[in-house]
């Protein structure tokens, strides 16, 4: 039966009375929990608040029970499309109003849809909460009156343009869409992606989006979360205020489980010519979210392939039968699946069918192997840390409390799932893989590049049936209620906010140690974990010109564990201690980033100081990280935003550093010797002149003692060459990079422009871009996303480092408008060049970033990433201070004469990557230089 088919009767409107106070929880046992408060709305809405006044921001996040497991077989997609229409205003709330009211307050916002819930979420400083409550009430209850065919085909091509620039132009991008439909019927709600097929939205109506809400977005199938600074009476008399009125809509019950079922295992192979290489990827059937056997499940898959100390990492990635491998137990509210993956390496043998016998190998001799304490030990330490650190922001607790609440009406399901994997045996670990894995049929796909058909696992022996669409389109009228929604306020009036928060800069400690090296920490106790960031002089500027590339090699050899420890044991030791630790770097220095729980931070920093000082640097493991490293770039090759990118960059720098990829070229990292990197690791991971920064749950006396080991570095500090910066080699004009058969084309517009700074000239440059191209609602992306439906999304910003920076445009339009695209992108800048922003534009930037600096000092990572900031350039931190200054007095005319500085369009550098057969003759109309362009 059709879902608008259905009878859905009007509720009588009666008076409402106060939220119902369901269950409270304040602390647990163990304690792990989120507090908070549940209540019920006469109408069925459920509310979760969350106290939290650690900082001066609200989260607030409306989940409803709907995804794509509700859509009908041939209308796949529409809980994601329908997911765009909710920004769409409604019928107190203007197009586009509620991004741009929420961008003004100095929010964020976003949605989300998956298999089993759609949700909407926004940050914003904690006095924006009625707000942000009337607008989430105002599209619960008004939505369809604001609904129009218009708003409709613009949403419905922004959804195709989603799906090509993230599935149909992506390498290996359509795996999980043909996994789907290998591992289910296709009757099966799992069997399709929520993207949904590009025929099933060509072949809907308005009409039909009006059913979909009717039936499925009433309150009693929502649950609305706040977390964050708020007065819980004040909130409960809002949340009844403005949702209290709206009508409870059809019942909704949970659908039952429908683990997938195999009888035999199924081959399928999936030619991929944007891809080099070639992918095994294994899907074990296994049970549903909740089960009691998904615990176990999990502990097997971690086991199996999670992280570097895993049987599948070890024994294909160590020994350099794979690129990379890992395994997953994935659970959704109607079925698991515990799936295994593995990439081959084509510059040797990128046959499938040798690496899938490893894998069963691996499986099989799990058998003997057995299970031990010690993997779900593990386990559970991973598991809790990821829990405590994802409890760091509103967001991350408002998020936890939603789904449990949604898919297993449990607030705290997630601590409650880890409280189950806490006390799983290594007997229910083997138990479950005897069920599910050993000797079990699978769902087993290929993916190859083109011509390489002989690199499959096995031929096919799995045919997807095809689908049943209807022969034409069905024209329907959504039986609409006549909601008669009766309040005693006027709801066209929006809230007003309360008085603007007190944004407070975290309180700073600094100290030094050593030759010069910097101690600055921010002191939290809101979570026990630590957040912590060494930064050492070096980077891609320390390269030498012969040996482009040297410092992200070095990086990937530091995380190969020390002269003790291999690198699975020393990702093993972390795991131990529910502690990570990364090693990269950036343009000016090598970096190491740390994160701990605050009762294993000596534990954590004993390794961190073993891997410093004593770092591996085995040949085996330099043959590898090679390999991997060039097998990497050469798969970049086939990603059309990374050429992108590339193309934009040499135009911009040339020869340069800046202006050569960050992992450098496949000829010089192909010489690079071992040797090299340890001349490299001397010189440039010496701590002299390097930044400690710590933000969490330690005192200062206690990380100038826990960091004093960087005092026993020995040798000299080295000296940092100079940043060559050249004038921009590349001219004005087009130019092609040719990607035969691209669906999509990615566009970078722009040229050279500004180094970076805090208070100078790039932020001023940064506030005119602001309503260009700086946020949703600016010009260049409401041009292209909302008016026209060309793209997916589109932006305009000034980026650089200290050196050098440029200013560009990135987006990925349709193929067949990429001519149109350039064209507008230019229009809109001649446009702001001779008019520079509105009076509305420029109220919009200052109320937008007067307030933005609420949700700046959040979490761990946020802190440290500010100090990080502070430290890197030279900043005092009063220099958010200064800003909002500059932007208070900043006029149009200052931004005007701004924009007739860097938007002249005749100064454009315009990349295009596309199919250049279908395209060269729209691009030749537009009279610019057009040049063909091979990245070196």
């Amino acid at each position: 039966m059709k879902f608008w088919s259905l009878l859905l009767l009007l509720c009588p409107i009666v008076a409402t009375a106060a939220p119902v106070l369901v269950k409270q929880v304040t602390q647990s046992e163990d304690g792990l929990v989120i507090p908070y408060q549940e209540y019920r709305l006469d109408n069925g809405l459920t509310l979760l608040l969350n106290t939290d006044k650690s900082d001066p921001v609200v989260h607030v996040e409306m989940t409803y029970h709907v995804g794509s497991a509700r859509e009908e077989p041939e209308q796949t997609g529409f809980a994601h499309f329908f997911e765009h229409m909710m920004f769409q205003g409604s019928k107190h709330v203007a197009d586009q109003e509620h991004f741009r009211l929420i961008n003004e307050a100095g929010g964020t916002m976003n949605g989300t849809t998956n298999q089993d819930r759609t949700n909407y979420f926004q940050t914003v400083p904690a006095n924006h909460l009625e707000k942000v409550l009337w607008l989430e009430a105002d599209r619960m209850g008004f939505l369809l009156e604001a609904v129009s065919q218009q708003k409709f085909e613009i949403q419905r091509d922004t959804v195709k343009n989603e799906r090509g620039q993230r599935i149909d132009n992506q390498p290996y991008g359509l795996v999980g869409e043909r996994m789907g439909e290998l591992l289910y019927p296709r009757d099966h709600p799992y069997s399709w992606q929520p993207i949904g097929y590009v025929e099933d939205l060509d072949r809907v109506n308005v009409e039909h989006l009006k059913a979909f809400f009717t039936r499925w977005y009433g309150p009693n199938n929502a649950t609305l979360v706040i977390s964050g600074d708020f007065d819980t009476q004040q909130t409960l008399d809002w949340v009844e205020k403005y949702f209290g009125s709206i009508p409870t809509g059809p019942e909704v019950t949970s659908d039952k489980p429908q683990p997938a079922t195999l009888s035999a295992s199924r081959y399928q192979t999936l030619v991929d010519s944007r891809i080099r290489m070639p992918m095994l990827y294994v899907s074990y059937p296994t049970v549903w979210l909740g089960h009691k056997d998904e615990a176990a499940l999990d502990v097997l898959a971690n086991v199996l392939g999670g992280g570097k100390s895993s049987l599948l990492y070890q024994e294909l990635v160590e020994t350099g039968k794979a690129v990379s491998a890992g395994a997953g137990h994935y659970c959704a509210e109607l079925a698991c699946t515990l799936s295994v993956w593995a990439y081959s390496n084509p510059s040797e043998d990128g046959s499938l069918a040798p690496l899938k016998a490893e894998v069963d190998r691996i499986v099989g001799e799990l058998a003997e192997r057995g299970i031990k304490k010690a993997d779900v030990d593990k386990a559970v330490t991973e598991l809790r840390a990821n829990l405590i650190l994802g409890l760091d922001s509103t967001k991350g607790k408002a998020r936890q409390l939603a789904l449990g609440q949604v898919l297993k009406d449990d607030p705290l399901f997630a601590i409650n799932a880890w409280r189950q994997l806490a006390q799983t045996t290594p007997k229910q670990v083997t138990a479950v893989y005897q069920q599910y894995l050993q000797n079990q049929p699978a769902a087993v796909l290929s993916v190859v590049p083109t011509d390489k058909n002989d690199w499959q696992v096995a031929k096919p022996n799995y045919v997807t049936p095809e689908r049943e669409l209807p022969t034409t389109e069905e024209q329907i009228v959504a039986n609409v209620p006549d909601r008669q929604i009766k309040d005693d306020f006027d709801r066209s009036q929006m809230p007003v906010a309360a008085d603007p928060v007190t944004i407070k800069v975290p309180t700073l400690w600094q100290d030094t140690l050593g030759n010069n090296i910097q101690l600055q920490g921010i002191v939290n106790d809101e979570i026990p974990a630590v957040s912590i960031i060494l930064a050492f002089p070096g980077g891609q500027r320390s390269e030498k010109p012969e040996q482009i590339g040297l410092a992200s090699l070095t990086a990937d050899m530091m995380n190969q564990g020390t002269e003790r420890l291999s690198s699975g044991e020393f990702s093993e030791a972390l795991e131990r201690l529910g502690a990570s630790v990364s090693v990269s770097n950036g343009f000016y220095t090598n970096l190491i980033n740390i994160t701990t729980m605050t009762e294993t931070l000596p534990q954590t920093l004993a390794l961190v100081e073993e891997l410093l000082l004593k770092p591996g640097f085995r040949e085996q493991d330099f043959k590898q990280v090679k390999t991997r490293a060039l097998e990497s770039m050469a798969q970049s090759r086939h990603q059309p935003s990374w050429l992108a990118q590339q193309a934009f960059r040499q135009l911009m720098y040339g020869n340069t550093r800046m202006g050569l990829p960050d992992e450098g070229r496949t000829a010089q990292v192909e010489a690079i010797t071992l040797e090299q990197v340890r001349d490299y690791y001397q010189r440039y991971y010496n701590p002299a002149n390097g930044h400690v920064l710590i933000a969490g749950d330690v005192e200062q006396a206690q990380a100038k003692q826990d960091f004093a080991f960087l005092t026993q570095w020995q040798g000299q500090a080295a000296n940092m060459p100079e940043v060559e910066v050249n004038p921009q080699p590349g001219k004005p004009g087009i130019y092609i990079v040719d990607v035969p058969g691209a669906v999509q084309s990615v566009l970078r517009v722009g040229h050279r422009a500004l180094p970076i700074d805090a208070t100078g000239p790039f932020f001023h440059a940064n506030l005119m871009n602001f309503n260009l191209g700086g946020n949703f609602n600016s010009r260049i992306n409401q041009n292209l996303r909302e008016d026209k439906g060309y793209t997916y999304g589109a932006n305009s910003y000034f980026t650089g480092n200290r050196d050098a920076g440029v200013f560009l445009v990135a987006t990925d339009v349709r193929g067949d408008v990429t001519a149109e695209a350039i064209k507008n992108i230019l229009q809109e800048f001649k446009q702001f060049e001779k008019e520079g922003p509105s009076k509305a534009e420029l109220a919009y930037l200052r109320s937008s970033y007067s307030q933005q600096d609420a949700l700046a000092y959040e979490t761990l990572s946020n802190k440290a990433g500010f100090l990080l900031q502070l430290a890197m350039m030279e900043l005092s931190p009063d220099y958010l201070e200064q800003q909002q200054k500059i932007v208070s007095d900043v006029d149009a005319k200052a931004l005007t004469k701004l924009a007739k500085q860097w938007l002249n369009p005749s100064n454009m550098v315009i990349v295009v990557v596309g199919d250049k057969a279908k395209l060269e003759k729209s691009l030749s109309e537009l009279h610019l230089p057009l040049h063909d362009f091979v990245i070196e």
